[in-house]
C-alpha cells in the first residue's frame, strides 16, 4: 500500500477524486463556504460514495499546516511509483512509439510538479526517474503537478543507465538536453520512439547519463541568461516534440 499523505486545495483534491477516488480515506470541507466550485467538490465525492465532514476554517488551517487550503482537505495514499520490473511490459503495450520523459535527479518538489504538468500536457506516456536522488511524489509535487501525477504513470528506477540501455535495446531513440550542446533543438528529428532526457537544477544531466544519450541538444538562447529553470527546459522540448509528432502525423494522412 502506498503511503497515505495529506492534500489540499481544490485542484489538487479534484484531480485525486476524478482520477483515484478509491485512494481518498478522509475529506474534510469548510463548514462556512459555500461557493459553487465547492458544491462541485462536494457533488463529486458523493458521486463516489464519499462523504465529506464539515470542519471549521481554524481546524482545516490545522490540518493544512497552515498552508493555503481553499477550504478543502483530503487524507489519501500518495500515487504509487512504478519500478523497473514494470517497464518492460509497460513499453509492451504501448499502442504508438514511445514518447518518454527522463528526469535525471530533479530534486526541487515544484519543479517536479511542473515537469509533471507539461509531461501530461504534451502527451508523455511515462516519466521515468532515478528511486535515489531524486524528489520523488512528494504532498508538495502532487499538488504542483494539479492532477498529473494521477494521470502520468512515474517509474522510479534504481540504475537510470540500465533503463536507458532498454529504451535503447527497444529502438527508443534518446536526445538529453544539455546548455553546451552543439546542435540545436529545432534541428532534430523527434517524431519516432523517443525519450528525452533533462537533468537537475543546476549540475544538468550526469556523465554516465550523458554518456547513454544518441545525441545531445541545447534550447537557443538570444538574451544574457545562461540556462532556464528545469521544468521551463522540460515544457520546451516536449512541446516542440509534440509539434513535430502532430506534423508527422498530419503527413501520414
Amino acid at each position: 500500500m502506498s503511503k497515505a499523505t495529506r492534500l489540499f486545495g481544490l485542484h489538487a483534491v479534484r484531480a485525486v477524486l476524478t482520477h483515484q477516488a478509491e485512494r481518498v480515506h478522509r475529506l474534510w470541507i469548510q463548514d462556512t463556504r459555500h461557493d459553487r466550485r465547492l458544491e462541485e467538490l462536494i457533488a463529486l465525492a458523493q458521486t463516489h460514495g464519499i462523504a465529506p465532514q464539515p470542519a471549521s476554517r481554524h481546524e482545516l488551517d490545522r490540518l493544512a499546516g497552515g498552508s493555503r487550503h481553499q477550504g478543502v482537505v483530503v487524507d489519501v495514499e500518495m500515487p504509487p511509483m512504478r519500478t523497473d520490473k514494470a517497464l518492460p511490459d509497460f513499453l509492451d503495450r504501448l499502442e504508438a512509439p514511445p514518447f518518454l520523459l527522463v528526469l535525471d535527479g530533479v530534486q526541487d518538489p515544484h519543479n517536479l510538479g511542473a515537469c509533471l504538468r507539461s509531461a501530461d500536457a504534451a502527451g508523455v506516456d511515462a516519466v521515468i526517474m532515478p528511486r535515489d536522488r531524486a524528489v520523488g511524489l512528494t504532498p508538495v509535487v502532487v499538488k504542483v503537478a494539479c492532477g498529473a501525477a494521477e494521470t502520468v504513470p512515474v517509474f522510479a528506477v534504481t540504475n537510470l543507465a540500465r533503463s536507458l540501455r532498454l529504451l535503447k535495446e527497444r529502438g527508443v531513440w534518446i536526445y538529453g538536453g544539455a546548455g553546451g550542446a552543439e546542435n540545436s533543438l529545432y534541428n532534430a528529428d523527434l517524431r519516432g520512439p523517443l525519450a528525452l532526457v533533462l537533468g537537475s537544477e543546476g549540475k544538468g544531466i550526469r556523465r554516465l547519463t550523458r554518456e547513454h544519450c544518441d545525441g545531445l541538444l541545447q534550447i537557443p538562447m538570444g538574451g544574457r541568461v545562461e540556462s532556464l529553470n528545469v521544468s521551463v527546459a522540460v515544457g520546451i522540448f516536449l512541446f516542440e516534440a509534440k509539434r513535430q509528432r502532430m506534423e508527422g502525423a498530419k503527413g501520414k494522412g
